[in-house]
């Protein structure tokens, strides 16, 4: 009893030490985690970078929630180090135990895709779910992706609306700071194709890292950047809202040069004036000068201008409100490129001021806004990993964003499933995973990944060999004008695969691929070649100049090897023509 009264006495002192002690604890890990940041920040070598790593899991094993997000990340996408997803999914499994919305995000998108862990698309839901209400954003944008289109829920635009809104207006507030500028995504297949060693083009590369600099404080840069894209050189294409951005920065810089910039004759000038009026910098409010500037610069079309003559509409600042004024002003500098613009037009468009309430075109508009998050940053690290060789941490970064429902991240993802060699995923999940994907892609309206769904279909990858199937997504994709498509579609009329056998109808299809594009005039034209030479031939049968010939082996064999048989054709032909020229 004595015993028992002596430890009650002691409980709150061994509390206060035991209270102190995890204070102490907490404090040290964030020491260390701070300073793994700061070194990481400023890699000079490897040892650095070494040191940094060390620092960062000692900090992560003392319980340290943002260094064990960071350490997890780190192993997840391969940075500053070898990628290492099982002890990733380790660290984010009790992340999200301890209530972490990225952790919870992380897990979820793991359990999509099956990466390291048992796939299970219920299960992705359930922490999508938790994640979002946590106030995780990317888990909001990814909810809002799966209800507008009914992936593994019921389709439903108003839930797709919730979500994409909430995130859309916190981007919709960093644009406004000018804190976010959007990152160009590059299609892996195109980008070969694209490159030019012509010394007036701008290398993309290198206009990455002038952006890098621009970001990090280069005045000058900043003004270089703001004077190709004012005047659209170097390959780049005239934007004023991004020269705008660039020349601002420089002037609040205190550049003489950006500061020159804004202060022309031009729409960039003048409705720099009209922002200084606006917003009170150096002068008086004055309502009324600014609506004059900004009127003069739109009408010059620069997209920044109209954007604020939508807001002082809609507001009422300055101006009597009007709805259908700033609808008109919206749309305006949504079609000059001005994402801000954007998100004022679903808004309206949600609320249903100044024009009918529609939630699917809401939706679409909030979309675009959210694909300007601070994540499309990940295009840029996913794009660098997959020309550095680094594969796998360059698919799973592709794969991530496709999961937030990037269309361009969805056809890199399937492209790099199909065309490398990807340790994270076994053999027999390449095709399922990649017509998964291709899918996606195409139900955005992508024209290649409709074919590639028709070519999926037709092979038997990943599913059964379907050619009814085939033929519904080549004629989806003929309607978007994919010559491949088309082509593919004669083939079929052709030979009578998944569609009744026509050979006229096969003969249109050829001539549709060929005045469709350029690149399909000789595949056309040689299976054109082919398809009359058939044609002929059963002709000839039903004239009975053919004899004892088995046509239908001799039209198998055509079939498999018609390509042969017209190279001689062709050689023959040649061959004819030089002998007619000697002579």
């Amino acid at each position: 009893m004595r015993a028992l009264l002596v430890a009650l006495a002691l409980t709150p002192f061994w509390v206060a030490v035991q209270t102190e002690e995890q204070a102490a604890k907490k404090d040290k890990s964030q020491q260390f985690f701070k300073r793994s940041l700061k070194i990481l920040k400023h890699l000079k070598s490897d040892r650095d970078k070494d040191e940094a790593y060390k620092l960062l899991a000692r900090a992560a094993e003392m319980g340290n929630r943002k260094a064990m997000e960071t350490l997890a990340a780190n192993m997840l996408f391969g940075y500053n180090g070898p990628q290492n997803i099982k002890a990733a999914v380790s660290l984010y499994e009790i992340l999200a135990e301890e209530g972490s919305h990225k952790g919870q995000t992380a897990l979820g998108f793991l359990l999509s895709y099956g990466i390291g862990v048992e796939h299970n698309q219920a299960k992705a839901l359930l922490y999508y779910t938790f994640a979002s209400i946590g106030g995780n954003l990317i888990s909001r944008t990814i909810l809002g992706y799966r209800f507008w289109l009914g992936i593994n829920v019921p389709r439903n635009c108003e839930a797709a609306l919730i979500n994409y809104r909430k995130v859309a207006c916190f981007i919709a507030k960093q644009l406004e700071k000018n804190e976010e500028l959007p990152v160009e995504k590059v299609r892996l297949m195109e980008k070969p194709e694209n490159q030019s060693s012509n010394t007036e083009f701008l290398d993309w590369d290198v206009y990455q890292y002038y952006r890098f600099l621009a970001e990090r404080g280069d005045t000058q840069i900043q003004v270089f950047l703001g004077q190709l894209h004012l005047l659209g050189r170097k390959g780049l294409k005239r934007d004023h809202a991004k020269a705008f951005y660039y020349f601002l920065k420089a002037a609040d810089a205190g550049d003489a040069n950006g500061m020159a910039f804004l202060g022309k004759g031009n729409p960039l000038g003048l409705c720099g004036l009209g922002l200084l009026y606006f917003r009170g910098r150096g002068v008086q409010v004055n309502y009324t000068e600014a609506f004059k500037y900004f009127q003069k610069a739109a009408e010059k079309g620069f997209s920044r201008a109209q954007l604020h003559l939508g807001v002082m509409y809609h507001t009422g600042t300055g101006v009597r409100k009007d709805h259908k004024l700033a609808f008109q002003y919206f749309y305006l500098a949504t079609q000059n490129g001005e994402p801000l613009a954007v998100y004022h037009l679903a808004e309206m468009y949600t609320t249903g001021s100044g024009v009918r309430r529609s939630c699917q075109t809401a939706v679409e508009l909030y979309r675009t806004v959210c694909e300007l998050g601070r994540w499309s940053e990940k295009f840029l690290t996913a794009y660098f990993a997959y020309q550095a060789g680094q594969t796998d941490p360059s698919l799973v970064h592709y794969l991530f964003l496709a999961e937030m429902g990037y269309e361009i991240a969805q056809i890199n993802s399937a492209y790099i499933i199909e065309s490398e060699k990807i340790k994270i995923f076994h053999q027999n999940q390449i095709y399922p995973l990649a017509l998964l994907l291709w899918n996606r892609a195409a139900t955005q309206g992508n024209a290649f990944a409709r074919v590639k769904m028709g070519d999926y279909h037709y092979y038997g990858f990943g599913t059964e060999r379907d050619y009814i199937a085939a033929v519904v997504h080549y004629t989806l994709a003929a309607d978007q004008y994919s010559a491949q498509a088309m082509f593919n579609l004669g083939y079929m009329c052709e030979h009578g695969l998944g569609v009744h056998k026509d050979i006229h109808l096969a003969r249109r299809w050829y001539n549709l691929a060929a005045k469709t594009s350029p690149d399909a005039l000789i595949p056309a034209f040689l299976a054109s070649v082919k398809l009359e030479a058939t044609h002929l031939l059963s002709e000839l049968q039903l004239l009975n100049l053919a004899g004892n010939w088995e046509l239908p082996g001799l039209d198998r064999m055509l079939r498999l090897h018609w390509d042969l048989f017209l190279m001689l054709f062709i050689v023959v032909l040649l061959i004819l023509l030089i002998n007619s020229r000697h002579n």
